[in-house]
């Protein structure tokens, strides 16, 4: 196999950037990114897929990276983001394809199924669950439960305020992000800023080597995180243009999983509840002692899993598997 390929893909009025490894034959799996990660957040999933056989595709998400990063908010609506894959699916001539996302990748993994329920042949989605179309935008919802006390979500919504203070140490926001996530919803007054409170961080958790971190880096190095947060500004409009989507059922067979500790189990505990309604064909694990970045911080278990399922629902075909090899894939694992 040759190098992890960069590829540029002009589509849906941008360019997506994504990086591609595996047999050219080989089933396609897209591993899609959430907030605030990188392209680079697989780089422990990828040997495993490649070794398997699979042709692993990993984009860097509108507004992050190297990809374009529009200045309308509106351009980060999920119907967008899911065209967004699916065109290029189109351009790289894919009729079936399995998709896994982490986080806001979930979301999008998660309407990619809906809108695409014959191509999407198995689905992955770690942290986020998915019961179906609210009855009324999540951000409503949360004004009202968060009218007297601090919400991250909310504190996103209007542009340029997270981002004074995000952008203004980049270095200083990912570790928070890294180590702190189970501190985002701590109990305090609204008018607080995202990190009041927080402990200072000096180095990377574990599960991110310094050399790692220079890639989440670059990621935001010089553009911020405005692209990045735009995709929370789009509830409103998320709700009104997935109308057609509402009485529909993720009908492919799916993994999902979620660390014990990731604070999203807190704030999604009746959708993880109501899950299994909307997705009939649902695979569940809960990972012990793993917070929020799933796929780093237990990515044995998660590729284990991962590849079990696949392995079940999205098999390579053995020709495939046998010829494949990672030999200079330039991830380490």
């Amino acid at each position: 196999m040759s190098q992890m390929t960069p590829h540029v893909l002009p589509l849906n009025g941008i360019e997506l950037h994504l990086y591609a490894a595996g047999p050219l034959d080989g089933p396609p799996v897209w591993l899609l990114h959430g907030f605030p990660e990188c392209w680079y957040s697989w780089r422990r999933q990828v040997v495993p897929l490649v070794t398997a056989g699979y042709r692993v595709l990993i984009p860097q998400m509108r507004g992050y990276g190297d990809s374009s990063a529009p200045e309308d908010v509106a351009a980060y609506d999920v119907l967008t983001l899911c065209a967004d894959i699916q065109q290029a699916m189109d351009a790289l001539g894919q009729q079936r394809a399995c998709v896994v996302g982490h986080d806001w990748g979930a979301v999008v993994a998660w309407h990619l199924a809906l809108l695409e329920p014959r191509r999407i042949t198995a689905l992955v989605t770690l942290s986020v669950p998915f019961a179906g179309r609210p009855g009324r935008p999540a951000v409503e919802i949360m004004r009202k439960l968060f009218a007297e006390r601090f919400n991250y979500i909310l504190y996103f919504q209007e542009p340029g305020v997270a981002e004074q203070e995000l952008d203004a140490d980049i270095d200083r926001s990912l570790l928070h992000f890294m180590h702190d996530c189970e501190r985002l919803l701590d109990d305090k007054s609204p008018q607080a800023l995202l990190f009041d409170g927080m402990p200072p961080r000096h180095a990377p958790p574990a599960w991110c080597t310094e050399q790692d971190f220079t890639e989440y880096r670059r990621t935001f190095a010089g553009r911020g995180f405005r692209g990045a947060l735009n995709w929370y500004r789009n509830f409103e409009r998320n709700w009104q243009r997935t109308e057609h989507l509402g009485t529909l059922q993720v009908s492919q067979p799916t993994l999902f999983m979620i660390g014990d500790r990731d604070p999203v189990g807190r704030l999604e505990a009746l959708t993880l509840e109501r899950m299994p309604g909307k997705v009939p064909r649902l695979e569940q694990h809960r990972l012990k002692d793993c917070g929020h970045w799933i796929q780093s911080e237990k990515a044995d278990e998660v590729n284990r899993r991962l590849l079990d399922f696949l392995g079940r629902n999205y098999p390579c075909p053995p020709a495939v598997q046998a010829g494949a090899s990672v030999t200079g894939c330039g991830i380490r694992g």
